[in-house]
């Protein structure tokens, strides 16, 4: 029987919602693949061959990397991982469990850069691994593997297939049949299938223990019943209560990610420890330390809900951080009605590279352009430093006549934008704050047009 109030259904949403809008977006994966990855079975790699444009509908895909997706089903039992030698690219395969947990990390950081082997295994599995392999424990029996390869753009496009084309996952039994996402009952209102999908995929996929108290303090919303859905015996006015409640706090999450308890500095929300709240699972290429394991409990479930809706698949900081403005300097809202500039100096210290991306508002796309440029960085040709070796980026919807300016052009949408700075394998600087981003600042686009003709 469902007898939760609206502060239940908004604390399920926040626990659940990452659970619900991961394993949609694994579905979407298997079945019909997502813009430039095409659909691949499950326990199989799924290949972009190109970077990510604005045809890829996901959300804050990066511009920097070829994606190689592979969702996993442990179901099937253990499932060989075998990567190539990158001789020295960066590379990063991240692990997700269906709870969006990074638990494993392997590539350029975590685990070099040679050939290896990796034996991915489902939880509680008690088997013998082969002596040349090492052992991931996957959380979840469906996970996700988020690889990422450098690529210097069209040019470096071959060598990126080929490294693609070596790797592999082979289940060791061949003739088992993934069990899959289990379907919810189609009769469920749409305005509550939320609560459903986690009610019947939060027993598919049990959370950590320590988020299980949780789960079941939340048994009034219906999430925790077995059998039967609840929600097909529920009133009209319970239904319309549950939807009310579910779309607030859908409202409300959105504009967390705006306000939400994270440092900000000259603007930028400082993400660099948005993707902390795993304190579970610590498998290869994690790093199990207080600086990455100390989100305060009271603010994990949220944070973890905000990290999934805007940026789902996100790294741990010692993998990439990331930074993400939403405002100029005056704390106005970024809109490609005007124009803006980002001086850096120096640049980001990352020991990899680092990336300044353009996304839309609300949905957090890339944008389309004229110049199909999507992403602006230290591998970007053509740049246009300054005199003293700074970089000055300029972002309109406008193209801009400046030949120096339309050089470092990151292009805006005609509205409302939020860009994204990447930086891969970051360096102690960034993650302390030693290193501060400047903020974004506005300027008058007649006006500076007609200085640069002076």
């Amino acid at each position: 029987m469902i007898t939760a109030d609206k502060s239940q259904v908004e604390q399920a949403f926040i626990f659940g919602f990452p659970l619900v809008f991961n394993l949609d977006q694994v579905g979407r994966y298997v079945e019909t693949g997502v813009g430039a990855n095409p659909a691949a079975p499950f326990n199989s790699f799924s290949h972009a061959r190109a970077l990510a444009g604005p045809a890829d509908n996901f959300v804050s895909i990066n511009n920097d990397t070829v994606y190689s997706m592979a969702q996993l089903d442990l179901s099937v039992g253990p499932v060989m991982l075998e990567v190539p030698d990158t001789a020295g690219r960066y590379y990063v395969l991240q692990f997700v469990d269906a709870w969006t947990n990074n638990f494993a990390y392997v590539g350029h950081r975590a685990t070099g850069t040679e050939a290896g082997r990796f034996l991915i295994v489902p939880p509680a599995w008690g088997g013998v691994a082969p002596a040349d392999a090492t052992v991931i424990v996957s959380p979840t029996t469906v996970a996700s593997i988020v690889g990422r390869w450098a690529c210097d753009g069209e040019a470096d496009l071959p060598a990126v297939h080929r490294l693609q084309d070596a790797a592999s996952l082979t289940p060791l039994n061949p003739a088992a049949t993934p069990a899959g996402i289990p379907a919810i009952d189609a009769a469920v209102p749409a305005e509550v299938q939320l609560l459903e999908k986690l009610r019947v995929w939060s027993q598919e996929f049990p959370p950590a223990v320590s988020d299980r108290a949780v789960l079941d303090g939340l048994a009034p919303t219906g999430i925790t019943e077995t059998g039967a859905s609840p929600y097909l015996a529920a009133s009209a006015e319970t239904i319309a209560e549950l939807g009310g409640a579910l779309a607030a706090s859908q409202a409300a999450l959105i504009d967390y990610l705006r306000t939400g308890d994270v440092p900000v500095v000259n603007g930028w929300q400082l993400t660099y420890h948005f993707f902390d709240y795993n304190t579970d699972f610590f498998e290869v290429g994690t790093v199990n330390t207080p600086l990455f394991t100390s989100v305060p409990p009271e603010q994990k479930y949220q944070m973890r809900a905000a990290a999934a809706l805007g940026g789902l698949w996100g790294n741990h900081s010692y993998e990439a951080a990331y930074a993400s403005i939403y405002v100029d300097e005056t704390g106005e809202q970024l809109d490609g009605a005007n124009s803006y500039e980002l001086r850096l100096d120096p640049m980001p210290p990352a020991r990899a590279f680092w990336s300044l991306t353009m996304y839309s508002m609300p949905d957090f796309f890339l944008v389309e352009n004229e110049i199909k440029r999507y992403s602006i960085g230290d591998r970007t040709p053509g740049l246009q430093h300054n005199d003293d070796g700074s970089l000055t980026i300029f972002m309109s919807a406008t193209r801009p006549a400046d030949p120096v300016k339309l050089a470092n052009w990151l292009p805006a949408p005609a509205g409302p934008f939020r860009p994204l700075l990447r930086m891969y394998e970051p360096s102690t600087e960034i993650i302390d704050g030693s290193y501060v981003i400047p903020a974004i600042t506005r300027v008058a686009a007649q006006a500076s047009e007609e200085q640069s003709n002076d």
